[in-house]
């Protein structure tokens, strides 16, 4: 079975190489010798092929794949040698052609893939909000209620206003130079 890339056969590819990459994290525990390594899953794969088409079709071949990499996006990919990775989309993220001397109407391709891991949804967090934004109304309420009792406090500051203005008269008093008025 020849490679797949959505509805194109990539017809005879030279070299499949594949590169998937492992996420682990070390864990050093406090009195403990060693290590533990904890799993992360991994990286989406990575894949470069590259092949050769020949015939009439070569050019329409070559700009077809084009448009798919201009697309952009994720595309079914099939292909048995690497049939155990369990790829089932990928995005094109680079593609590079050229017309080979010698022979007319002959193209050699490279193609780069990138396996595509379809996002997970986020989680409803409606709930979340409404927490929220009860958590904030009742702050404000609480500062509101804080705000019904300046009023009276500084109003029965007035009572201080004369006691504390004498007292700071003389300390302005007691403060100054002798002979200075």
């Amino acid at each position: 079975m020849r490679p797949m890339l959505d509805d194109i056969e990539l017809p005879q590819v030279q070299e499949i190489t594949a590169y998937d990459r492992r996420m682990l994290a070390e864990h050093k525990p406090p009195g403990m010798d060693g290590s533990l390594l904890q799993n992360l899953g991994r990286r989406p794969a990575h894949l470069t092929l590259w092949g050769v088409k020949t015939g009439p079709d070569a050019l329409e071949f070559v700009e077809t794949l084009e448009l798919k990499y201009r697309a952009g996006q994720a595309v079914p990919f099939v292909a048995d040698i690497i049939a155990d990775a369990e790829i089932q989309q990928v995005v094109i993220d680079d593609l590079q052609w050229q017309e080979l001397a010698g022979k007319p109407q002959r193209y050699s391709y490279v193609v780069a893939l990138r396996e595509f891991i379809e996002p997970v949804e986020p989680e409803d967090t409606t709930a979340l909000q409404e927490d929220i934004l009860s958590d904030a109304g009742d702050l404000f309420d609480d500062l509101l209620d804080g705000l019904d009792f300046a009023l009276p406090f500084a109003t029965g500051l007035e009572r201080f206003l004369g006691p504390l203005t004498d007292i700071l008269g003389r300390l302005q008093q007691m403060n100054r130079p002798p002979g200075n008025p």
